[in-house]
């Protein structure tokens, strides 16, 4: 059952779970781990303090307080026989007696801080066995316990072995507690490492797979990461086999698509006779771009290896040839070398796909990088006619187009933005599109580096 509460609190919550809670799966298991043993320490100590350690310290004391109860007495009745009664205090007892009389007071006492873990109970009892006499306790070292009783016929002074009311089994325990907690620590948080490093392997790999990089991956750890593991190595072989038939597929339809085409190309240029010979030649050329742009579009650019690319060098190569005095593309880039690993003929496809878009609709097209620690942004503004909010999702669909026809004057056969962010995916980045500060369109690029 989970308790719902009112929106504010609810968005406070999930801010203190995003800022306190660890983002790994380690440092999650290990919070799993640390805060039930935590708490489980706290609670054994408690209990034992003011359980078994608790009735040990409060018997001791009592035994003392009484012991010094039983000498006061016996030294109050029989004050001529004081030094028998010390002698058999410190034989039987271990108590060191000594009387100071003549209003003596508690100038001796010292003014140094009890430990209340030691001296606690034996405070009590002594409030118990001397209710109506002034008492005073203090520790003289570590290892020593000194008492003062003051009656009518003067201060008795007592001192002890703390031994006697204390019982030092508390500090044993604890330290066996912990150091059995940090045993514990260790051992799992060895075996944590080696489970999140397999499955942050197993990520890795993954990731790498949709950018094109084919990252050797042995499964190992737990079964379950193991199942994952081989599952996603099956995976993979299946796709590399579906990539592989797709290509050979493609190569054989552009061959058997091509020749009639050239053919019908031929006999065109050879038959001077043929009405609209022109308008038929236009048919076929167009025929042939549509059919690049269907395979372009299907093959994806998916077997070309993976490289460094330096993209400032790839972008400026690109604007080059598109900055004429009809176009007018001003470029900034914040680093004078950005290296991103992955596909340069895609990079440059994608690229050279939004740059000629923008010179199609406009004259004025601004171009900046951003390179950080983990991503590089690439955005593109023009001062063209832009694309409405409600189309810029419809426009990344195959084939589509804005103005709904196929005319060859208008435009491509829509496939150039499905093209483009087919090649932004399969680098592990992201595409959107926006209104530009320019009036016109402006696409944002995001590629992890």
């Amino acid at each position: 059952m989970r308790i719902i509460f009112p929106v504010k609190i609810e968005n406070n919550l999930l801010r203190l779970k995003k800022r306190l809670l660890p983002k790994t799966l380690f440092f999650r298991t290990m919070l799993l781990i640390i805060v039930p043993l935590i708490v489980v320490q706290v609670v054994s100590i408690v209990a034992y303090f003011y359980g078994s350690w608790g009735k040990v310290g409060r018997r001791l004391s009592d035994n003392l307080s009484s012991n010094m109860a039983f000498v006061v007495e016996l030294s109050e009745k029989n004050p001529q026989s004081f030094l028998k009664i010390q002698e058999l205090a410190k034989r039987f007892y271990e108590l060191d007696v000594e009387f100071l009389q003549n209003g003596s007071s508690f100038q001796e006492i010292s003014d140094d801080q009890n430990n209340k873990i030691v001296t606690g109970f034996f405070e009590n009892s002594l409030k118990k066995e001397f209710p109506k006499l002034k008492t005073h306790l203090y520790q003289k070292g570590e290892r020593t316990l000194v008492a003062f009783v003051k009656t009518k016929s003067g201060m008795y002074k007592f001192s002890a072995p703390t031994k006697n009311i204390f019982n030092s089994s508390l500090f044993g325990f604890i330290a066996w507690m912990i150091g059995t907690s940090l045993l514990l620590f260790i051992v799992s948080s060895l075996f944590l490492r080696i489970q999140a490093r397999s499955i942050k392997q197993l990520a890795e790999a993954a990731e790498n797979f949709g950018k094109g990089i084919d990252t050797p991956f042995k499964p190992y750890g737990s079964s379950e990461v193991r199942k994952a593991g081989l599952a996603f190595t099956k995976m993979k072989e299946r796709i590399k086999i579906q990539m592989s038939e797709r290509t050979q597929m493609l190569a054989g339809v552009s061959h058997d698509l091509r020749t009639p085409l050239t053919r019908m190309k031929l006999a065109l240029a050879m038959d001077a006779q043929m009405e609209e010979k022109q308008a038929f030649l236009e048919d076929v050329v167009e025929m042939e771009k549509m059919l690049d742009g269907y395979l372009s579009f299907v093959r994806g650019e998916g077997t070309e290896e993976n490289t460094y690319v330096d993209m400032n060098l790839l972008i400026k190569g690109i604007i080059d040839k598109f900055n004429t005095s009809e176009h007018k593309i001003e470029f900034f880039s914040n680093s004078d070398k950005v290296t991103l690993r992955g596909r340069e003929q895609a990079l440059k496809r994608m690229f050279t796909n939004i740059i000629s878009n923008a010179c199609y609709y406009a004259n004025l097209i601004k171009v900046s990088l951003k390179a950080g620690l983990k991503q590089v942004e690439i955005v593109t503004e023009d001062n063209g006619p832009g694309i409405p909010e409600d189309k810029r999702e419809e426009v990344f669909k195959a084939f589509y187009r804005i103005e709904g026809s196929r005319n060859k004057s208008t435009g491509g056969v829509g496939l150039g933005l499905s093209i483009t962010k087919d090649i932004v995916i399969s680098h592990g980045g992201n595409i959107r599109l926006s209104e530009s500060s320019l009036g016109g369109l402006k696409v944002s690029i995001t590629i992890p580096l």
